[in-house]
């Protein structure tokens, strides 16, 4: 799976993608930027906003973790190599 993304200045970025690999990890490729957040609550427990957990470094090209087993998360590491993963790839 590819998609056009806008970066953040707002300006289309054809280089922006994102691919599943057979079995394998999401490859992101053209500068996009990678955010860990969390729902924040409100009083009563409902989920209203989110919070900003960590803001990762911008690289051109990594592998994002898809198995869940992965020692680096969110990024791969190769262990869904080591539990013969078998994941659905879109058409």
């Amino acid at each position: 799976m590819t998609g056009k993304n806008k970066n953040p200045s707002g300006s289309q970025d054809d280089s922006m993608k994102i691919a599943v690999s057979k079995n394998g990890p999401y490859i992101v490729a053209g500068g996009v930027p990678l955010i860990t957040s969390e729902i924040c609550n409100d009083d009563e427990g409902y989920c209203r906003t989110w919070r900003e957990v960590k803001r990762y470094p911008v690289q051109e090209k990594y592998a994002l973790c898809r198995c869940g087993h992965s020692e680096n998360k969110p990024f791969c590491d190769g262990t869904h190599a080591k539990i013969k993963l078998r994941a659905a790839t879109p058409p």
